[in-house]
C-alpha cells in the first residue's frame, strides 16, 4: 500500500442470537461460548496490521449489538493503540433492534463509534415474522430512541422489499413510518432468495413472495417516496439526507482499499484481494487466510465499471479514456448509447448512470458493459 494511505477497516462479529430466515451470511446462533476468545483474536490480528492510517471503520456480522458490556470498547481501544484513526473518521455499528440498551449505546458513544444501522427490514409485524426476525416494530422505536438519547446524530435504518406477504401498501406505510423518525441514511434492499436458507426452501414448495413486476413496483415506489422526503439517492440500494453518505460503503464503490479482520473477512490491498479463513475453530488459533486473489488489468477496468455503475453518479467517459484508451472508450459508450435508447440509462455531460428502471435490470447490463 501506497505510504500514508489511508485504508478503511472491516470488523466482523459472526454471533447472532438467531439467524434469520433469509440470511446466508457468514454467522453463527450457538457458539456464544467463543465470544471472549473471538475478542482476542481480533485483537491478534489488529496488531499484526498495526500502523494503519484509518479513514472509516465499520462493526458488522452477525450482530455486534450482542457482544457483553465491554467487548466493544476493549475493541476500539486496540484499534486506536495500534493505529491512527482520522479525525473525521465514520465509525458504524450495526446493531439488532431490541439487543441495545443505554448502557451498551453510552459505551459505543465512548468508544468513538458515531453511526449506527439498525436492521429493521420492514414495520409490518407480519411480515417480520415471515422472514424470521426476532424483534418487533416497538422494539425499533425503543432502540431508535435510546440511540437518539445516547447522542447518536447519525443513524441508518435497513429496510427490505420483495417480502412474504409484502404489499405496496405495506411498504409504503413502514417507509412513512421510517422517515417520520428522520434518520440519517436509509438503505432499501430487495429480498434476493439465497440457496439452502429456510425462506429458500418454503419458497421452492408455495408462491409466497410477490412476482416480479411487483417487486419493481415495490422498488420505483421506494426510490420515488423517498426522494420526495428529502432521502438523496446515491446508490442502488442506499438513500441519505444531505451529506450523510455512508463513507465507509462509498468507499468500497470507488475501490479504496480497505482491510477486513475476523472470520470470513475480506480486504483489497494494492490490487490484491484476500479472505480470512471462515473455520472459526481454526480462526481462533491462528490468522489464515482461505484465499488470495491478484487483481490484472481486466479484473480492475471491470470492477470499476461495475461498482461504478452503482453509483447514481455512474461512470465517466473521460476518465475511462484517459485511464484505458479512446478505442476501448468508444466501444464502451456504444454499448451505453444502447441502453439510453432504451431508457435504462442517461447521461449528464460526460457522465453515464442508470435510471431507476435501468437498475431493475442491472445485472444483464453490466454483463454486457464488462470484459
Amino acid at each position: 500500500m501506497q505510504e500514508n494511505q489511508a485504508v478503511e477497516l472491516y470488523i466482523h462479529i459472526p454471533f447472532c442470537y438467531k439467524k434469520c430466515d433469509y440470511c446466508d451470511f457468514l454467522s453463527f446462533a450457538n457458539k456464544s461460548s467463543s465470544i471472549g476468545a473471538y475478542l482476542g483474536a481480533l485483537q491478534r490480528d489488529i496488531r499484526h496490521y498495526k500502523g494503519l492510517t484509518i479513514s472509516t471503520i465499520f462493526i458488522g456480522g452477525g450482530t455486534p449489538s450482542l457482544m457483553p458490556p465491554g467487548f466493544i470498547q476493549k475493541l476500539m481501544n486496540t484499534i486506536r493503540e495500534c493505529n491512527t484513526i482520522l479525525p473525521d473518521a465514520e465509525i458504524t455499528i450495526e446493531a439488532n433492534p431490541g439487543t441495545v440498551d443505554d448502557t451498551k449505546l453510552a459505551e459505543y458513544i465512548c468508544a468513538g463509534i458515531n453511526r449506527i444501522s439498525f436492521g429493521l427490514q420492514t414495520a409490518d409485524e407480519v411480515e417480520l415474522s415471515a422472514i424470521g426476525r426476532i424483534h418487533t416494530y416497538s422494539d425499533f422505536l425503543e432502540s431508535f430512541e435510546a440511540a437518539r438519547r445516547a447522542g447518536f446524530k447519525n443513524i441508518n435504518v435497513d429496510l427490505m422489499m420483495g417480502l412474504p406477504g409484502q404489499t405496496t401498501i405495506s411498504l409504503k406505510q413502514t417507509i412513512n413510518k421510517v422517515c417520520f423518525l428522520r434518520p440519517e441514511h436509509i438503505s432499501a434492499y430487495m429480498l434476493i432468495l439465497e440457496e439452502g436458507t429456510p425462506l429458500f426452501e418454503r419458497a421452492k414448495k408455495l408462491t409466497i413472495l410477490p412476482n416480479d413486476d411487483k417487486q419493481a413496483e415495490m422498488y420505483e415506489l421506494a426510490v420515488s417516496m423517498l426522494e420526495k422526503k428529502g432521502y438523496q439517492q446515491y446508490e442502488i440500494s442506499n438513500f441519505s439526507r444531505e451529506g450523510f453518505a455512508c463513507k465507509h460503503n462509498v468507499g468500497y464503490w470507488t475501490r479504496q482499499p480497505y482491510l477486513g479482520i475476523g472470520l470470513g473477512a475480506s480486504s483489497l490491498i494494492d490490487e490484491k484481494r484476500y479472505r480470512v479463513t471462515t473455520n472459526l475453530e481454526q480462526y481462533l488459533q491462528e490468522l489464515a487466510y482461505e484465499s488470495e486473489e491478484e487483481l490484472h488489468f481486466n479484473d480492475i477496468r471491470n470492477e470499476l465499471i461495475m461498482l461504478g455503475m452503482r453509483l447514481k453518479d455512474g461512470i465517466s467517459y473521460l476518465d475511462i479514456k484517459d485511464q484505458y484508451g479512446e478505442a476501448y472508450a468508444n466501444v464502451l459508450l456504444q454499448k451505453l448509447n444502447k441502453y439510453i435508447d432504451m431508457g435504462l440509462v442517461e447521461h449528464k455531460y460526460d457522465r453515464f448512470f442508470f435510471t431507476v428502471k435501468g437498475y431493475l435490470v442491472s445485472n444483464s447490463i453490466l454483463s454486457e458493459l464488462m470484459d
